[in-house]
This record gives C-alpha cells, sequence and structure tokens, in this order.
C-alpha cells in the first residue's frame, strides 16, 4: 500500500482530517456517503474489525515502525473510495483507489485538526449507513435489556454510556431524534469505539407511546417493559429484586440538565432511582447509565 510522506498540513489529500466540523464530515444528503475519523490505534483496530471501510489512515513518522501491524492490515483492505468537499460537506466516491497512509509531522498533524493528537494516528473510515430503532429490534429478537437515551447533546457523556453499554451487556442502544450524534469524533474516542461494536438506532417519533411503529408504543410492542430513570417518590430504588425479574427491560435515561420530560416518565411502565447519600440528589447522565447497568444487565 502507498505510505506517502507530507510536508504541509495544507495538502489536499488530507482533507478529511483537517479541524473539521462533524457536520462537515457527514454528507449532506445521506450520513453513510460521509467520512467519520477515529483516533488511536485500539479505536481504529475496533472499527476495522466491526467492518468499517478505511478511506486513509494519518500518523507521525515516529508512528510507522510501531504501527507496521496495523498499517499491513490496513494494505489487505480494499476499499476504492476516495473523499472531496462538495457544499460544505466531506462525500465519498468511489475509485480504483486503495487507502494510503499520510505521514506527516506532529506540529503539522495538531494544526491539521486543531488539536494535539496524543495517541499518534488517525483514520477516516467510511460512515456506516444510522439505522432506525425499530430495525435495531427486528435484528436482535432475543434481546433483553436495552438503553434509550432521550435528547442527551453531551458527545462525552453518549461516548461514556456507550462504552457502559457495552462493557455491561446492554443488548442495543436506541436514541430519540435530539440526541447527538455517536459518530462525531469525541463520542468515538471517549467509548474506546464501542460505538461500532453496541447495536444502536434511532427513533423518529418520541415519545410516541401510542404507535407501535416508533417510540415507547415500539417497545412496548416487542414486549419491553419501559422504565424511566427519574427521581419519583413512588420510584423502585436501584438494587430491588423485583427489578431483576422483568424479563424484557427497556431502561430509559434523561438529558444531562434536566432529566427526562414529564410526558415520558407518565408514558413508561414504572420509574427508578439509584439510592443516593450525603443530599446528592442525581448523577451525571453517563455515571448513572454505568451504575444502572451494572445492576439490572448481568
Amino acid at each position: 500500500m502507498a505510505i506517502v510522506h507530507v510536508e504541509s498540513a495544507d495538502d489536499e489529500r488530507l482533507l478529511p482530517y483537517r479541524g473539521l466540523t462533524d457536520r462537515q464530515l457527514r454528507s449532506r444528503l445521506e450520513p453513510d456517503a460521509g467520512v467519520l475519523v477515529a483516533e488511536s490505534e485500539k479505536v481504529v483496530r475496533v472499527a476495522l474489525n466491526s467492518g468499517l471501510s478505511p478511506l486513509s489512515m494519518l500518523l507521525e513518522e515516529r508512528q510507522l515502525e510501531s504501527q507496521a501491524e496495523l498499517i499491513e492490515a490496513l494494505g489487505k483492505l480494499d476499499t476504492g473510495a476516495d473523499v472531496a468537499m462538495r457544499a460544505g460537506h466531506l462525500e465519498v466516491s468511489d475509485t480504483s483507489q486503495a487507502p494510503s497512509v499520510y505521514v506527516l509531522p506532529h506540529d503539522e498533524i495538531t494544526k491539521l485538526v486543531g488539536y494535539n493528537v496524543t495517541r499518534g494516528v488517525l483514520c477516516a473510515m467510511r460512515r456506516p449507513r444510522e439505522r432506525s430503532a425499530a430495525e435495531v429490534l427486528a435484528a436482535l429478537p432475543d434481546a433483553r435489556r436495552i438503553a434509550v437515551l432521550e435528547g442527551v447533546t453531551d458527545a462525552t457523556n453518549v461516548g461514556a454510556a456507550m462504552r457502559s453499554a457495552a462493557a455491561l451487556n446492554v443488548d442495543a442502544m436506541l436514541l430519540t431524534p435530539t440526541c447527538c450524534d455517536p459518530l462525531v469524533r469525541r463520542a468515538v474516542r471517549v467509548s474506546m469505539g464501542t460505538v461500532f461494536q453496541v447495536p444502536w438506532g434511532r427513533f423518529k417519533a418520541w415519545p410516541n407511546s401510542d404507535n407501535s411503529a416508533d417510540g415507547l408504543g415500539l417497545l412496548r410492542a416487542r414486549g419491553f417493559a419501559c422504565a424511566a430513570l427519574a427521581l419519583r417518590d413512588d420510584s423502585y430504588a436501584l438494587g430491588e429484586a423485583e427489578l431483576r425479574n422483568i424479563e424484557k427491560l427497556a431502561m430509559v435515561f434523561g438529558t444531562e440538565g434536566e432529566g427526562l420530560t414529564d410526558e415520558t416518565i407518565s408514558a413508561c411502565d414504572l420509574t427508578i432511582k439509584i439510592p443516593m447519600a450525603h443530599n446528592v440528589d442525581s448523577l451525571n447522565v453517563a455515571a448513572a447509565t454505568a451504575v444502572t447497568f451494572w445492576d439490572l444487565c448481568n
């Protein structure tokens, strides 16, 4: 495969890495015609093992020897794609070109991406198509534990929740329409690549409790009891045996600031709260997902 030594961050071949917003990395029309950027050797390997198609890789000169095995693995893949900027968005087009490895000095990489890259490896990949919640559930007929994020907009929280879901036996993560995209750079980085391992999809409407085609209605149609994580006097306390006996459970978590909406809480079948000490009322949503998954999904 081609190893290309590049002198300047201004080289057009490095367009996917050039300090672009996540909106620009997405295609203007179709997300799966866009690009995502994975950072660090571990995340890149997880992405490749999950079937994502690499477009190119970027690293420092000092990384060439230590990443020889990863470069060799990349060289065995022929993605046949090129990337260009159109109408303010990156788009992928098919070519006969194999992925290239670009080598750039550290200072130029920092200039290129807009922040200090500490993990040494970046890989531009073809963005997978986003699936609907209905598609994900249809593909997982034996799923018993589903997590739902309502309106969580912080990429760090989404990435951390994905990592907890992967580690603690959650079958899938479903997102409401206003949730952050799990494939933005920060979410991918924080998740350590588990966004490529955990099945995830997005509802088209929410809470939509009376429609079995989407939202809470879809979850009920699939046999799930819907549990709102909320501070209510009538909540079950996490740790109660009754909760572990629920055969199919969808755990619904709210936004970073306000938590779940009253409409969603009212539409759920039950509420759950995490017992707190020292007059603390709640945990950050990422921490709350980890605690809840540990108790209910193992």
